[in-house]
């Protein structure tokens, strides 16, 4: 059990090299470490970008002030909001640049090439950070407010063409300094040139197998034996292991080796020298570094508050200053989340006046769990971490925690379980008040139950009197009716299946629970006369509370059976009545393009009847030609008889025209012979309710707009009959639906193919292929076919209320 006092604000972080810090120094056996803290943190800290990131979180602490609290919590909330819409924040790792910040504030400190490194990293990466802010400034405000000031680009260019970022000083960054590297290339080739000829031109048996030019001391030599009868003059810089072979550098060489020493030590002049001017660059930037480091590392910490609150469906909760309300909603441990099983989440709430909760119940029910999950949810918040909670949770602030949880017995202090928890609950007593939140796990055990559970009622009526937020759980019959005489004390239950002795975690306020204990037994197959016995040896005062609890639980589940099957009827009416108004919506948008489409016939019959009294015209006028250039009588009469007779025909073509697209369509009655818009002919089999008809053309049945259809008279349907069919007219008619169900797959192909056809022809923009869920034949062919043909947009199965998978529906170009 431990007891942590919690900072103003959770943490301080700076870049100018301090290590991000508490305002208070935390325990090493803290509250928070019983409520496992710390744990919870690394897993928020795992969606950090980078390594600053992470360290910065881990270092969080629960802070008190209010509205620090609330802004914290809606710079993440900001964040969460734009990840929950499938958008990206793209975060950059900064590198640790403390170090390099220090140099820099001392005059004529020079930046090592690492240094510089982690300075041109931090400044490629501001930048593009700085471009994802501005990008969301609109709906990140809180966080474009943290933007820093870039710096000068030409600073970012110098070292750009100085450091690479792999660490390397580049030529680019001094002529003189690559003037230096390469006369160090070429002295050093001279060298290995004169070594590697004197290699050549000595004995073999002076040299030891596998002999190469290498380096000792910083100097070029060849290996020797050292009982060579010859060897060449020069220094002995070093010997083998087994002293048999001399590294020589041969007095002819030392000349080029110093040769290239100086050159050596040119290069090194001229990279100090750069080095010193790229520092004297970065000096007077370095507020403006230090603050673009910092707005990464704060970036990359909400970012990943947000992205732990995405992965475990978090709400941001309403913040109470002290001695608020407390409302968990849809809460779930989290670290139970993260092992990625089922968690059945609590609701908890504590109505003002109450601020003690006794939790009681059987083992393995889950209310240390509770317990542990409640007082994370509340240091978490105060940490301005959003907890794994639904919308709805209003959480109050505590400026202190006291945990006792689990055994603290100490054979090195001599303490028992009991005396620990004594030790503890004396100084809970001794500290907590209205601001503090206490957790008591089993509070009165480890004694005479009598007077244990005298200790633990006059304990919590104490802390409740001093209006403590306090969570307590027990199994002692004697405090299950302490709530009934105590104001501010409420019970509460993790409710257990009676009939499998089985726990189901969910939570019940206002009733206690039972500890099953004399069942359990019975189940784990105690002898039965014992069992008995021990039934018989329970107070009868215990025996009646324990029915009485038995059948509330009972009327309890009872009422949640009919609460969830009242809220399922209320579900399925609120979906009837939403399908109903959706279905008037369309039948409204349905009405609309009918009359569009009426508008749109009415235009086509007047342009079709205007062409053919043109082309009468032109009739008329070729015959009174023929009728001037007549010669004779008979030749005029001939004329005046032709002019006659394509008058006639072109009224008529154009007054059947109008009659037969303008027709009453309301008589149309299952069976009529109808002519549709193409001029293809059927036999109608089905009208339906929603303006449609299904028509039947040869062995394919089309379904299309009844308003497009025309009744044929008689002496029509007779010339019909005795006309062949022509498929390829009756597959260009305008299809809405095509059924293929109880056909044979090189049937349905063909149907298919024509009914494409149809609805391309008619300008048709889509198109539903019923083929059925069966054996899924019919549906590959439609697959298939639509996959090949290339007037298909695109297709897909139709939503589950319209049929599923046994209807597909197609999308033409």
């Amino acid at each position: 059990m431990s007891a942590t006092p919690l900072s103003r604000h959770g943490v301080s972080s700076s870049s100018e090299g301090d290590t991000p810090s508490t305002l208070h120094p935390v325990p090493s056996e803290g509250a928070l470490q019983s409520i496992e803290f710390d744990a919870v943190l690394e897993l928020v800290a795992d969606h950090a970008a980078g390594a600053l990131g992470a360290s910065a979180i881990r270092a969080r602490r629960p802070g008190t002030d209010v509205s620090w609290i609330r802004s914290e919590l809606a710079d993440v909330g900001e964040v969460l909001a734009v990840l929950r819409r499938g958008d990206l924040v793209v975060v950059s790792p900064v590198p640790d640049i403390r170090t390099a910040l220090g140099r820099l504030r001392l005059d004529g400190a020079v930046l090592e090439l690492s240094e510089l490194v982690t300075v041109r990293l931090t400044l490629l990466a501001t930048r593009t950070m700085l471009r994802e802010m501005d990008r969301l400034a609109e709906v990140c405000p809180r966080l474009a407010a943290r933007r820093a000031a870039p710096i000068d680009r030409a600073l970012e260019r110098a070292l750009e063409q100085s450091v690479s970022e792999d660490g390397e000083l580049l030529d680019s960054a001094s002529p003189a300094l690559a003037a230096a590297r390469r006369e160090v290339h070429a002295s050093r080739e001279r060298l290995l040139r004169r070594l590697e000829g004197m290699l050549r031109e000595m004995d073999a048996t002076a040299l030891p197998s596998g002999a190469t030019v290498t380096m000792r001391g910083g100097r070029y030599v060849i290996p020797v034996r050292r009982d060579a009868r010859q060897r060449p003059d020069g220094i002995i810089h070093d010997e083998s292991g087994s002293a048999g072979t001399l590294f020589i550098e041969p007095t002819a060489a030392i000349a080029l080796g110093n040769a290239m020493r100086a050159a050596v030590l040119d290069e090194e002049r001229e990279t100090l020298k750069v080095l010193r001017e790229l520092t004297e660059l970065l000096r007077p930037a370095r507020p403006a570094i230090a603050a673009l480091h910092t707005m990464a590392v704060d970036v990359d910490v909400i970012s990943a508050r947000a992205a732990w609150a995405l992965a475990s469906a978090g709400e941001v909760p309403v913040v109470h200053d002290v001695g608020g309300p407390i409302a968990l909603r849809d809460a779930r441990h989290p670290l139970l989340l993260a092992r990625e099983i089922r968690v059945v989440p609590f609701d908890l709430e504590l109505e003002p006046g109450e601020r003690t909760l006794l939790i009681s119940g059987p083992n393995t029910g889950g209310k240390t769990v509770l317990l542990k999950g409640t007082a994370l949810m509340i240091a978490l918040a105060q940490a301005g971490i959003v907890p794994p909670v639904g919308a709805g949770t209003e959480l109050p602030v505590v400026h202190h925690m006291f945990v006792d949880i689990g055994d603290h017995q100490s054979l090195a202090d001599d303490l028992s379980t009991f005396a620990a928890h004594v030790g503890e609950l004396r100084r809970i007593l001794d500290h907590a008040d209205a601001s503090t939140l206490v957790v008591l796990d089993e509070i009165g055990s480890g004694t005479d139950p009598a007077e244990g559970g005298a200790l633990a009622m006059a304990v919590l009526e104490t802390l409740t009197r001093r209006g403590v937020l306090t969570l307590a759980t027990t199994h002692l019959g004697a405090l299950k009716t302490l709530a009934s005489r105590t104001p501010g004390v409420v019970n509460g239950s993790l409710q257990f299946d009676a009939a499998t002795l089985s726990p189901t975690y969910r939570f019940t306020k206002g009733i206690p629970g039972r500890s099953y204990g004399i069942a359990i037994a019975r189940r784990l197959g105690i002898d039965p006369e014992v069992v008995a016995a021990a039934e018989a040896l329970v107070p009868e005062a215990e025996r009646d509370l324990d029915q009485l609890i038995a059948s509330v639980e009972a009327r309890e589940q009872s009422l949640h059976k009919l609460e969830a099957t009242l809220q399922e009827r209320t579900i399925d009416i609120e979906t009837r009545e939403a399908v109903a108004v959706s279905r008037e919506s369309i039948h409204d948008e349905r009405d609309a393009a009918l009359r569009t489409r009426e508008k749109e016939a009415e235009r086509e019959r007047a342009r079709q009847a205007k062409a053919y009294l043109l082309e009468a015209r032109k009739r008329v006028e070729a015959a009174l030609s023929l009728a001037r250039g007549a010669v004779d009588e008979a030749a005029g009469k001939e004329a005046r008889r032709l002019v006659e007779e394509g008058v006639r025909e072109e009224s008529l073509r154009a007054d059947e025209n109008v009659v037969e697209r303008g027709g009453d369509r309301s008589a149309i009655n299952v069976g009529d012979r109808v002519r549709m818009g193409t001029g293809s002919t059927g036999d109608v089999v089905e009208i339906r309710g929603d303006g449609r008809a299904v028509v039947l053309v040869g062995a394919m049945r089309l379904v299309v707009q009844a308003a497009s259809l025309t009744p044929i008279a008689a002496r029509e349907r007779r010339a019909a009959a005795e006309a062949p069919m022509l498929g390829d007219a009756a597959e260009r008619d305008a299809v809405h639906e095509l059924d293929l169900r109880g056909m044979r797959a090189d049937e349905a192909e063909s149907m298919v193919l024509g009914a494409v056809d149809a609805a391309v022809l008619s300008e048709q923009p889509t198109l539903r292929i019923i083929h059925g869920m069966g054996t899924g034949v019919l549906r590959d062919v439609v697959r298939r076919l639509m996959q090949s043909d290339k007037r298909v947009a695109s297709f897909d199965f139709a939503p589950r209320q319209q049929g599923g998978t046994g209807v597909t529906v197609v999308v033409l170009r």
